[in-house]
């Protein structure tokens, strides 16, 4: 509190004690109990008052002591529970939370990692992948700014994410691993990895790449085979030594019949092998009779070209050719759907002989398009344009009804570049993306879809595509999301087939260590999407013929279902709109692959070396008294005293109205009492 604050308290104390003086001291005949009681009560009221007026500002310091974080990271994969060690980590954890001194010094948190990251509720090893890079970035998310040494209770084996071992550099606390599983060296063969295609064309051959890995000192021999059904396809001698412990192999295999083939690759094992399960990986084959092939008509080398055809072509059954627009219209008739990129008078014949030929087509149109020509070559739309350029973003419509449109958010993707004024269009169409600048929406289509006659078209109005393919890879470490969004406009604008009220997505077969995800939409009448409606999957295998019935979820603009829980084996499914005559079936299969399994061993080395990264010290699970006094004996990790000191107003002190109240009526009483009023 300031000097000059003081000052005005000493007055107003002052002031207050004169007034009362005067009201209650000076020529007044009250008894002296009397002119002492409404005296105080007078001043006490006034000084109050006058404090208000002033209203100075009050110091309020509180402590707190802070004691440093343990956060408790528990691999709960299937591959803990494949080491055999899940009663002694449990013993672990029950010593963790039980002793003493530990919670003393530490506030101890409990989490599970797996495919997942989340709190500790219950002990088990279920999870169907490892992803330990996550959970440490989640920790280092959760615990940042704090002093908060790490307890990670794991055998080391990751199964997909980042290298957790180049990751953790950058955590800020020390990590302790507390190593579980066996670290003695076994002889061991294993198929590393499998690589070959999703689809395969009828008549031709089909890709596969195997890296073998052997694990042992003395040289041994096996063999590689591939299996279809009871049938070997292909075999191969392998020799192994420990100068000489992997190998890749690489050969073809042959699409003789359309449909799903399903494969499965062996690699023999030694007889004093530990773990078997590492020898065999089950894969399948998707072949079909014929890709649909798009053709990209460009007089213009641009970067969106090649992100469209990595696009278009990340699904195999699809294929991309480029060509100039001379080039082009003789070979129309071989696409199910044209491309028009940035179209200009060079464009003539082959915008009318799409039309001759009733061809699907899709306008990109940007910076470099003649729209006084393109306003001329077609009726479907129209720009009035202008030599300015201007920036646009892309909403999503979320109620686009002619096929589902997935699950992207553009609001973050950078703006496409393209003439300044507005497209109209002039017959019925569904717009899937709105234009927008600056977040307000300008009324102006940047992606529509024009069903008409029989004929399909598109307008995409916006250039610099490339750079949403780059963003989706920002984001996701993946291009999926955008890929998966120019598939479904190719998938719908290559065919003629008509739109259902209820679109399915699924694929044709999964593993079993991923998610088994199947997505649908459901429109109403008007082909509006329905957010209210209740769809169920039944699904049957078609071996044992169980019958199971799932509740798919509303997520976002879609609906969807996960039936993990489903073990390998063929299934057909039923999806189904409770209330409506609505339905739509397929077919999927699920394929036997615990990549839980495939791991012998602790990754030893690899967990030392980030306790190391991070000044900590791995440990055997046998070790974890030696864990504790270390963390107990280390004097780095103590409580903190913390001081928060608030600046209160005194007029912010809500009691003290009711104080002034209460001795004001109690002198209005007192003088009522007393006859004084």
């Amino acid at each position: 509190m300031s000097a000059e604050t003081i000052l005005y308290i000493v007055i107003a104390a002052t002031l207050a004690f004169a007034l009362a003086v005067f009201a209650y001291g000076y020529k007044t005949k009250l008894s002296k109990p009397l002119r002492w009681g409404l005296g105080i009560l007078r001043f006490l009221t006034l000084f109050m008052v006058f404090l208000l007026l002033i209203n100075p500002k009050i110091k309020n310091t509180t402590y707190t002591v802070e004691k440093p974080k343990l956060p408790v990271l528990i691999d709960a994969s299937s591959s803990m529970e494949a080491m055999e060690e899940n009663t002694s980590v449990a013993s672990l954890l029950a010593t963790l939370q039980e002793d003493e001194d530990l919670n003393a010094k530490f506030e101890v948190s409990y989490f599970r990692f797996g495919e997942t990251f989340q709190k500790l509720d219950s002990l088990s090893f279920t999870e169907k992948q490892t992803q330990i890079a996550s959970a440490l970035a989640a920790t280092e998310e959760i615990f940042k700014n704090n002093v908060a040494p790490t307890i990670l209770i794991t055998d080391g084996n990751q199964t997909f994410g980042k290298d957790y071992e180049f990751s953790s550099r950058n955590f800020s606390n020390a990590i302790y691993p507390v190593m579980v599983g066996d670290s003695t060296q076994y002889v061991d063969l294993r198929i590393e990895q499998l690589n070959t295609n999703k689809y395969s064309f009828l008549k031709n051959e089909f890709p596969v790449e195997a890296i073998l890995v052997y694990q042992g000192e003395a040289p041994v021999n096996t063999r590689f085979v591939i299996r279809q059904g009871a049938a070997e396809v292909y075999s191969q001698p392998l020799t192994f030594s420990n100068n000489q412990n992997s190998q890749t192999i690489s050969f073809t295999l042959p699409s003789q019949s359309v449909g799903l083939q399903r494969y499965q690759a062996v690699l023999e094992p030694l007889s004093e092998e530990k773990n078997t399960s590492n020898n065999e990986k089950a894969f399948a084959v998707e072949v079909i009779d014929q890709a649909t092939k798009v053709l990209i008509v460009s007089e213009w080398v641009h970067p969106d070209l090649g992100a469209l055809k990595k696009s278009i072509e990340s699904n195999e059954q699809r294929s991309v050719t480029i060509k100039k627009p001379l080039e082009a219209v003789s070979l129309l008739n071989d696409y199910q759907l044209v491309l028009l990129f940035q179209p200009t008078r060079s464009f003539s014949s082959v915008i009318q002989e799409t039309e001759k030929l009733k061809k699907n087509t899709v306008f990109l149109t940007g910076l470099q398009t003649d729209w006084n020509f393109l306003n001329k070559a077609q009726t479907i739309f129209s720009k009035e344009y202008s030599n300015a350029s201007e920036e646009v973003s892309g909403n999503l419509n979320l109620n686009y009804g002619s096929y589902a449109v997935g699950d992207i958010d553009f609001s973050e993707y950078p703006p496409l570049q393209t003439s300044f004024g507005e497209v109209s269009i002039n017959t019925p169409h569904e717009v899937l993306l709105h234009q927008e600048i600056n977040g307000f929406d300008t009324g102006s289509p940047m992606l529509a879809t024009i069903e008409l006659n029989g004929k399909r078209d598109a307008i995409w109005d916006g250039e610099g595509i490339w750079k949403w393919r780059a963003q989706s890879y920002l984001t996701n470490e993946s291009f999926q999301d955008f890929d998966d969004f120019v598939g479904r406009i190719v998938q719908y604008m290559a065919s003629n087939k008509r739109r259902s009220r209820l679109e399915v997505s699924n694929e044709t077969f999964y593993y079993n260590h991923r998610a088994v995800l199947i997505s649908a939409q459901y429109f109403d009448k008007n082909f509006v999407f329905d957010s209210r409606a209740q769809l169920q999957i039944t699904v049957k295998n078609q071996e044992t013929e169980a019958i199971t019935t799932f509740p798919m979820l509303l997520k976002d603009h879609f609906y969807q279902v996960d039936v993990s829980s489903l073990p390998e084996g063929d299934y057909d499914f039923t999806i189904s709109v409770v209330g409506e005559s609505v339905a739509r079936s397929g077919s999927f299969t699920i394929l036997d692959y615990n990549v839980e399994q495939q791991f012998l061993n602790t990754n030893v080395t690899k967990l030392k070396r980030v306790a190391t990264n991070t000044n900590g010290k791995a440990y055997f699970l046998g070790q974890t008294d030696a864990l504790m006094n270390r963390l107990l004996e280390d004097e780095s990790y103590r409580a903190i005293q913390k001081s928060q000191q608030k600046i209160v107003p005194l007029i912010d002190w809500k009691y003290l109205l009711a104080f002034i109240a209460l001795w004001l009526s109690a002198e209005w009483f007192i003088r009522k009492y007393n006859g004084l009023i």
